[in-house]
C-alpha cells in the first residue's frame, strides 16, 4: 500500500510558476510509475504527465508538453511538477498517482492509488 499526499498548490498569475510536491509512504515508492492527472470544475480528470521507475523516461499530454516537467526524486520518495508559463486553463485540482500493479508509466489506467488533490488556481 501507498499512501500519497501533495502540496505546493496556491494562486498563481497568468504566466507564472509553481511547483507541485508529492511525498509518497512505502519502502517500494522507487518501483513504481508516478504520474499528475487535473481535474477543472465540470471535466474528467486528466493525465497530463507519467515518469518512469527510474524516471529515465516521462510522458506529457500536449496541454502541458514544453511547460510542466515532471521529476522523481526516489531517496526523498518525492515526485515533483514544475509548472511553468501557467494559463488560467491550467486551473484544476491536481492528483498524484502510482502506479502499483504494473511499470508502464504513459497508461492512465494503470494507476491505481491517488493523494487528496490540491489547489491551483491561474488568475488572468
Amino acid at each position: 500500500q501507498v499512501q500519497l499526499v501533495e502540496s505546493g498548490g496556491g494562486l498563481v498569475q497568468a504566466g507564472g510558476s509553481l511547483r507541485l510536491l508529492c511525498a509518497a509512504s512505502g519502502r517500494t515508492f522507487s518501483y513504481y510509475a508516478m504520474g499528475w492527472f487535473r481535474q477543472a470544475p465540470g471535466k474528467e480528470r486528466e493525465f497530463i504527465a507519467g515518469i518512469s521507475w527510474s524516471g529515465g523516461s516521462t510522458y506529457y499530454s500536449d496541454s502541458v508538453k514544453g511547460r510542466f516537467t515532471i521529476s522523481r526524486d526516489n531517496v526523498q520518495n518525492t515526485v515533483y511538477l514544475q509548472m511553468n508559463s501557467l494559463k488560467p486553463e491550467d486551473t484544476a485540482v491536481y492528483y498524484c498517482a502510482a502506479n502499483t500493479q504494473g511499470s508502464r508509466w504513459y497508461l492512465r489506467h494503470e494507476y491505481d492509488h491517488w493523494g487528496q488533490g490540491t489547489q491551483v488556481t491561474v488568475s488572468s
